[in-house]
């Protein structure tokens, strides 16, 4: 089967190199003019020219960012099939569509508002008390279009920097951990869900992901499936689902946000799972058995930002895999990631240490396990 892509960054390589012993070939549909898969068959398609073509080619089409005209995924949908669909990526990519669901769903989230006005912005701030954090409700990713309002002072100066004209208006949360829990749903309905991964961000960008996790609590792990159920079969969804939330000190969990894809904190299952998150995906979406979640010993994903560590050390350590995306280097890119696995949580964290050891640009891990 040729399997369309929409992008062609890196997490559409590591489908591709997913899906070749299940004999898929894969298209790439590239509008940036930047493609970056290094593999398949990818088409530049800035002009908006070469969607005809792209979609003779194909069987069926799924995407690697939500950031789509969803009008173009909704075209799309007319002459082929389209996993996840486009109502998931017109709800994951507007922030305040987002939030009303997880409302309708009965799933908690932190306490926000959504302004259109540095006035209502400062008000606010005022209303939900500071620190705040304030987000373009569409467009942001990776830290981008955000930032924290400490003083209801600073939202004048907030709404200039993120220059959109809509926000949603976050309390902060005092959470323990951020954590995610990842779930595929295949055409007929049969969903399972991997064991959840506790992720460490810095300036907004995921740099250590963890599964699983050592003191999670069954119930905790229940509750977090049962909220991503709720999306998915809401969503009338196939393919992989990403849920972030924060864990609080009761023990409770607030959705932060969904990512309709594989996702950077489910690489950890390429190595550490018995079935990985992009295999299991392109499972789903032709219909094909879904593959266990199960873990098959402790693993952390480190990401490699900026800059490579020296390819050679990596793999001196035991267990070590690096998953190089064959990018330039460039502050705050994503460029590769080590999966570093190991029989115990002890073990696998002075690997996590070692590793970030040898990045040039990794900050030290810390987790709250420890």
């Amino acid at each position: 089967m040729n399997i369309g892509v929409l992008g062609a960054g890196q997490l559409g390589r590591m489908l591709a190199l997913a899906g070749y012993p299940l004999a898929n070939r894969f298209t790439f549909l590239d509008t940036t003019g930047h493609p970056s898969a290094g593999i398949g068959d990818v088409m530049v398609d800035t002009d908006q020219k070469h969607l005809e073509s792209f979609l003779d080619k194909v069987d069926l089409v799924t995407y690697e960012f939500e950031h789509l005209p969803v009008s173009l995924v909704q075209a799309i949908e007319e002459r082929k099939p389209v996993h996840p669909s486009s109502e998931a990526i017109r709800v994951c990519q507007h922030r305040a569509e987002e939030k009303a669901l997880f409302d309708r769903l009965g799933i908690p989230t932190p306490a926000y508002r959504l302004v259109d006005s540095a006035e209502a912005l400062e008000a606010a701030v005022r209303e939900l008390g500071a620190p705040v954090v304030a987000k373009s409700v569409t467009e942001g990713y990776d830290g981008k279009g955000q930032a924290v309002i400490k003083d209801p002072a600073d939202a004048s100066e907030a709404w200039r920097t993120i220059n959109h004209p809509r926000l949603i208006v976050e309390a902060f949360v005092d959470f323990v951990r951020e954590v995610s829990i990842i779930a595929v749903r295949g055409r007929d309905g049969e969903v399972v869900f991997y064991p959840m991964a506790e992720n460490v961000h810095v300036d907004g960008i995921l740099r250590y992901s963890v599964a699983p996790m050592p003191d999670l609590d069954d119930a905790v792990q229940q509750t977090a499936d049962g909220y991503i159920r709720a999306l998915l079969d809401e969503l009338d969804y196939v393919g992989v689902l990403t849920l972030e939330l924060f864990q609080t000190r009761d023990g409770g969990l607030l959705a932060n946000e969904m990512a309709p894809r594989v996702h950077n904190s489910g690489h950890w299952t390429q190595d550490g799972a018995v079935t990985s998150q992009f295999e299991n995906h392109l499972r789903a979406i032709q219909g094909l058995p879904l593959g266990s979640t199960a873990a098959r010993a402790p693993t952390c994903m480190v990401n490699v930002i900026g800059r490579e560590g020296e390819a050679a050390k990596l793999l001196e350590i035991e267990d070590a895999h690096l998953h190089r995306y064959d990018k330039s280097e460039r502050p705050g890119r994503k460029l590769a990631h080590v999966n570093l696995v190991a029989p115990t949580h002890e073990a696998l964290l002075e690997k996590v240490r070692a590793c970030a050891a040898l990045l040039p640009d990794a900050p030290a891990p810390s987790f709250s396990f420890e």
